[in-house]
């Protein structure tokens, strides 16, 4: 498949929808479209066009409201916010543009109202944390609204939302016969483009929280309560099960050790001691500006970095950045993990380097599915065959919780 969008970044960003594709988020031809609108355009246009696509599906989910057809007005606020949610990823950073936090809060109108316009309607809920509360979904089985189910948590990354986590994961896991609960942490979401909280490497003090939720549900079986993250998700979900006993099973996708390790691997390209690498916080500012010089001259890196990581976590400079983005890491917490463990390692993905280490590294029962380029799902989180990864991960769930070896 050829290129969508002219600019490396818009390609990145607005291609992740092909993942929804088959679970009601987009189409190609609106992808297409979006890139046609876009053109040569800056982040502005890239931002305009999404927005402009969201809000021509969204006119029509009310017009198909008023004529009394639900189902369509439901999946076409739903898609819209999809679209919404795709729009604001250039934007990143601080101080917040405004324009991106008026897209998520459109984002998030939309989605909300979908949910609600379901045959079984899902609604928004809050999950008391410290003195504040996560907002979540607990969106039923298919078939089984009201019968005690396994229950998936849903947990994302970097920058994802519980958009793009309905419907990368928690559409497919309804439809096989899960309960699903998806929510925004700390450095999330809501949590971050709301109320300016960042990330923290303790997931298991986050979802902790989550599951003393879950256990409060009726429809929740209390014995079969999963987690499953993905992108950095795939460092925090394993984090969370070595602290939270409760958990039956964990799904990393990709399996990976946290931050640290990439960073590492960034400064020995400058030639860096190995002395020096494990203790980076030491290292001469010197070191650092030739560092940010790097970043600053890569579009790619300095969004990741400096629009999104510095965004983040909080910081606003590099060497804090990589201090505190280093304690991401499952370095003295990987033994502590005991319920079944999958992996999942794409072969074009970079963060799933480190997945066959951690695989050998994890003392539970475990498995490690690999993802090829020839499958059509070699690139990050398997998102241009997002229902490959979908099907052998329940699969591995499925059998997982029966009791059989996968």
């Amino acid at each position: 498949m050829g290129r969508f969008f002219r600019n490396d970044l818009h390609e990145e960003f607005g291609t992740w929808p092909l993942g929804y594709t088959a679970y009601g988020g987009a189409d190609v031809g609106e992808i297409i479209a979006v890139a046609e609108a876009v053109g040569d355009g800056d982040d502005t246009a890239y931002f305009e066009a999404w927005m402009a696509a969201g809000d021509r599906l969204r006119a029509e989910a009310e017009a198909a409201l008023e004529r009394g057809l639900r189902a369509s007005a439901s999946e076409l606020f739903l898609r819209a916010s999809s679209f919404y949610a795709t729009s604001y990823h250039p934007l990143y950073g601080e101080p917040v543009d405004a324009r991106l936090v008026s897209a998520f809060r459109t984002q998030i109108a939309a989605f909300n109202e979908g949910l609600r316009l379901r045959s079984v309607p899902v609604r928004s809920v809050r999950i008391p944390f410290e003195d504040t509360s996560l907002p979540a979904y607990l969106i039923p089985a298919e078939g089984h609204e009201t019968k005690r189910c396994p229950l998936l948590i849903l947990t994302n990354g970097y920058d994802a939302t519980v958009t793009e986590m309905y419907f990368a994961s928690a559409v497919a896991a309804c439809r096989r016969g899960y309960h699903c609960l998806i929510f925004d942490g700390p450095g999330q979401g809501e949590m971050l483009i709301e109320h300016g909280m960042r990330m923290r490497p303790d997931w298991d003090a986050v979802v902790r929280e989550v599951v003393n939720f879950a256990l409060d549900q009726d429809i929740v079986d209390p014995h079969r309560i999963v987690i499953s993250g993905w992108s950095l998700g795939g460092f925090l979900a394993p984090r969370a099960a070595a602290g939270e006993p409760r958990l039956a099973a964990c799904i990393a996708d990709p399996g990976s050790w946290g931050i640290g390790p990439g960073l590492k691997s960034f400064a020995a390209k400058f030639g860096l001691s190995a002395a020096d690498i494990d203790n980076l916080n030491a290292l001469d500012q010197g070191v650092y500006d030739r560092m940010q010089e790097v970043i600053d001259t890569n579009p790619k890196m300095r969004w990741s970095i400096v629009q999104r990581g510095f965004w983040v976590h909080g910081v606003d400079n590099l060497r804090d950045y990589i201090r505190v983005a280093s304690q991401l890491t499952l370095e003295g917490w990987v033994e502590k993990i005991r319920c079944p463990t999958l992996l999942t390692a794409a072969e074009n993905d970079p963060l799933s380097a480190g997945a066959e280490a951690l695989f050998a590294a994890l003392q539970c029962p475990k498995s490690l599915i690999r993802f090829t380029a020839a499958e059509g799902a070699g690139d990050h989180c398997e998102m241009q065959n997002r229902s490959l990864l979908n099907r052998r991960v329940l699969d591995w769930l499925d059998l997982t919780l029966a009791g059989k070896v996968p």
